[in-house]
Formats: C-alpha cells, structure tokens, sequence
C-alpha cells in the first residue's frame, strides 16, 4: 500500500509540474518592437508609425531639430546622410528606434506650380548671353536624381513657334556622337521641334561622327514643359527632361547646346551657349 501511495503522490507532482508549465507558456509578453515607415521625396520624408500601443512620442531627426507627432512629415536642409531616431513607449515599456537617410541631390524648382520664382533660388550653371546669344538672354540649369531643369529667357514670343534644337552630349564624351555643332563634345541626343506650341522630336545620333545622322526615337514622357510667362518682349519658360527616359542621363554629367531657328527655318536666331562657345557641362556628380 505505502508503494501504491508513493506513486500516486508522484504521478501528482509530476501533474502540478505539468500544469504549472503549461501555464508559463501561455504568458503572452506585451510587444516592445518600435517600427515605423518612411517616404522620401527630395528633401521632404513622412515618418509613419506602424507599430501600436505607442505613445510619448518624440522624434530626433538627426539634424538638429525634433518633434512630438505621431507621424511627422520634415523638411531637412539638404543632401546628406542622417540618423534619425525615435524614442517612445511601447506598451509600458520605453523603446527607441533608429534609421539611416540619405537626402540625394535635390532642386527647387517644381515644374508644375505656375510660378517661375522658385528659379530665383538656382545661381550655379546660369548662362549670361553675350552678343553670340542673339535672342538669348539667360539660361538656367539644374538636376536631381530623376530630372534635368532648364529655364530660359529670349526676346521672343510664344506665338512664334520658334524651332528649338537641344544637342545633349549625354555622356560627356566627345568619343561617342556627333562632332560639330557646338566644339568639345559628341552629341548623342538631339530633342528638336517647336517646343512651346507642338513639342519636340527625339533623335539618337548614328553613324560617324562627323555625319548629321539621327535616327527619330518614340519615347513617351521624356520631357515636360512647365510655366511659360510673356514679360513685355522677353519670353520665359521651364521645362525638365526625365533622366531615366533618354540614354545615358543617369551619368555624373552632361554637356548641352541650344539653338533657336525661326519657325519657317529660314534664319538662325540664337544659341545658349553664344554662338562658337563649347557645349555647357552639367556636373551631375552629387
């Protein structure tokens, strides 16, 4: 009987163990993961918390400024690399959370506001035009990671429909491309027509290098013309060409020549750069 009684007060320890065990696993621990998203656009990023039970916010954006929001949206001042960190309370339980941005080259312009004022903030690779330029005034140009900008001032008027021709050198090599027009490059791609009534062409040169051989291209949404102003007899525009859509604009640089024909083709009426001058060079090494 004293052996039945030792078994039975085993097979009940072992029970209580068994129990006690079971009961352990199905603990459930509150969740401490801070985790949030990110979209970046230029220099803007929306931060966006995913996690739940967050609470006591307060962001470091990793230059200099901070915020208490649940889901900012921070402007930062320019290119660069940035930690920014999130520190919280998830659950009860303090909690922090860090990623690394990298802010690419960005422009001010935005082709699609109706204003030409933000090209008021672009003073590098500005174009002055000298006797050489004829109807040009200025030219502009500037970048990003997806785009190529360029604003221009021409003692013209829109119902011209003057004849645009943009020789890009898209790789920056005079060993590719057409050799002539304007010196010290070979120019791959050739955008023509009348611009700011019926659009442009696309060309990709072919052939020797000393031969106007340029096969048409059909590309859609390579370039966008944006405001367009008549200020007394200066004509001002903007337009942006979509670097991923022609060949080789995602290089570190370019060089580019602009040259306006009256709309019948019958007289040359200005360049960007002067007349004789080299190509422009767009560093797009950033």
């Amino acid at each position: 009987m004293r052996y039945i009684k030792n078994i039975a007060c085993m097979l009940a320890l072992l029970m209580s163990c068994s129990l006690l065990n079971s009961c352990k696993k199905d603990e459930t621990k509150a969740l401490t993961d801070l985790v949030y998203a990110l979209e970046v656009e230029g220099n803007q990023v929306t931060f966006t918390t995913t996690s739940t039970g967050v609470t006591a916010y307060n962001w470091d954006f990793g230059d200099g400024t901070t915020s208490s929001d649940a889901n900012p949206v921070h402007v930062y001042p320019g290119k660069g690399k940035y930690v920014a960190t999130l520190y919280a309370t998830v659950n009860g339980t303090a909690a922090e959370s860090s990623t690394v941005i990298k802010i690419a080259k960005s422009s001010p312009v935005k082709i699609d506001d109706g204003s030409l004022a933000d090209w008021d903030n672009v003073t590098a690779n500005v174009i002055t035009s000298g006797a050489g330029g004829g109807i040009f005034r200025k030219a502009k140009f500037d970048y990003d990671g997806n785009y190529i900008y360029i604003y221009a001032e021409m003692a013209s008027k829109r119902t011209n429909a003057d004849i645009f021709d943009f020789y890009i050198d898209s790789d920056n090599s005079s060993a590719t491309g057409l050799l002539g027009g304007f010196p010290d490059g070979g120019y791959d791609i050739l955008l023509e027509g009348q611009l700011l009534t019926t659009g442009l062409d696309i060309f990709y040169h072919t052939g020797e290098q000393d031969s106007f051989s340029f096969d048409q291209q059909s590309i859609s949404e390579a370039y966008q013309v944006g405001t367009i102003v008549q200020d007394g007899d200066i004509l001002k525009f903007e337009m942006r060409i979509a670097r991923g859509k022609l060949k080789d604009l995602t290089g570190n640089g370019l060089r580019m020549g602009i040259v306006v024909t009256k709309s019948d083709w019958s007289v040359t009426l200005g360049s960007a750069p002067d007349e004789g001058n080299s190509g422009y060079v767009l560093d797009m090494s950033e």
